[in-house]
């Protein structure tokens, strides 16, 4: 150590330093744990929803119902995209139209539609989905309901569009003089307890009435395997939902029904159960997080849709048992909360 006395000049770096490095406050991030970051993002997510329901929308616009249901579709899809711009340009928030979220909304509430609905419904069915439903909430994960059910629930303002279903393949009749033909659905026999006037394999791939997405079986499925490979649902909702709504239609069919395990089937595969029990009852904002929350949510879905089909004046029921589902799922969610291992539950905490 040399004896030299230390200069003023080669003291003043530290202490602006250190002066600096006191004013100055430091920047600690912290998130809940894991800390660990995945590939995954909201528009890669939404990206493998649209993906998954592409089969759905080809046939039904090449085979079932004619161009116009990708008209339809593609009209819903802009009418989103155009009301969350609009919404956020309005209210100064930074826009969000990229994370692709308003799209799968729009080509949800396409799949729930007649395919021959007029473009004015379908425009007033996304305004009350996008606006009233999600923005004026907070935006994407924010919003208590689905979306797309809350804004095909509110177009049952217009019960004669609503209710009123094109016959499949239709418009390959190109030496027709009708305009339209109406034909009937399954749930309106399964509604009066009859067995529906298609057959087991008509409903499972689509040559029967219905709304635009809805109809085949086979390709509902097929995109939801997608999902599944591409981890971006879990199976234990709609196994809870679709098991549950099995059991109840097996061991409690209507008076007058032969064949208890055929009543099953025609239940599962009619109306929009297997689109809302795929790909509506398990979106990540308005459904449970907790694995036994989820179980609840399933079977609250499958046991409402169930009884609003049978007690209802309404045939369908899967939009209002998924809606009602969400606003629970907070409370599935603190019933099932798991445990800390190791910590013995006091009597109070049981009861409560």
């Amino acid at each position: 150590m040399s004896g030299r006395p230390t200069k003023k000049s080669e003291q003043r770096p530290e202490r602006r330093q250190e002066d600096g490095a006191a004013r100055r406050p430091a920047k600690l991030t912290v998130a809940s744990s894991p800390h660990m970051a995945g590939r995954d993002s909201t528009r890669m997510l939404m990206l493998d929803v649209l993906i998954a329901l592409m089969p759905a929308l080809i046939f039904s616009g090449c085979y079932f119902f004619g161009p116009r249901a990708f008209v339809v579709t593609a009209v819903s899809a802009a009418g989103c995209l155009a009301f969350e711009l609009l919404f956020n340009l309005a209210t100064r928030r930074a826009q969000t139209i990229g994370d692709l979220s308003a799209v799968v909304t729009g080509v949800l509430l396409a799949f729930t539609l007649p395919a021959d609905v007029p473009y004015w419904v379908v425009l007033v069915g996304d305004f009350f989905a996008i606006v009233i439903v999600k923005q004026l909430f907070g935006g994407l994960g924010k919003n208590f309901m689905n979306p797309a059910l809350a804004g095909r629930v509110f177009l049952f303002s217009f019960p004669a569009v609503m209710s009123s279903f094109p016959a499949v393949r239709q418009w390959l009749d190109l030496g027709s003089t009708v305009d339209a033909v109406s034909a009937a659905t399954p749930m309106a026999a399964l509604h009066d307890g009859a067995v529906p006037a298609f057959t087991l394999q008509e409903m499972f791939t689509g040559i029967r009435g219905g709304s635009l997405g809805e109809v085949s079986a086979a390709l509902l499925l097929l995109g939801g395997a997608y999902l599944v490979i591409r981890r971006v649902i879990r199976l234990r909702i709609p196994v809870c939902y679709l098991g549950t709504v099995a059991l109840l239609s097996y061991f409690f069919p209507p008076a007058g029904v032969a064949d208890p395990l055929e009543w099953m089937l025609y239940q599962l595969m009619s109306g929009g159960l297997l689109l809302g029990a795929v790909f509506m009852a398990t979106d990540y904002v308005t459904s449970p997080v907790t694995r036994m929350g989820q179980v609840y949510y399933g079977v609250g879905c499958g046991l409402l849709t169930v009884f609003l089909r049978t007690y209802g004046s309404y045939p369908e029921g899967v939009a209002f048992a998924i809606l009602i589902m969400n606003a629970c799922a907070w409370a599935f969610d603190k019933w099932g909360k798991p445990r800390p291992y190791g910590r013995v539950r006091s009597r109070r905490e049981a009861a409560e």
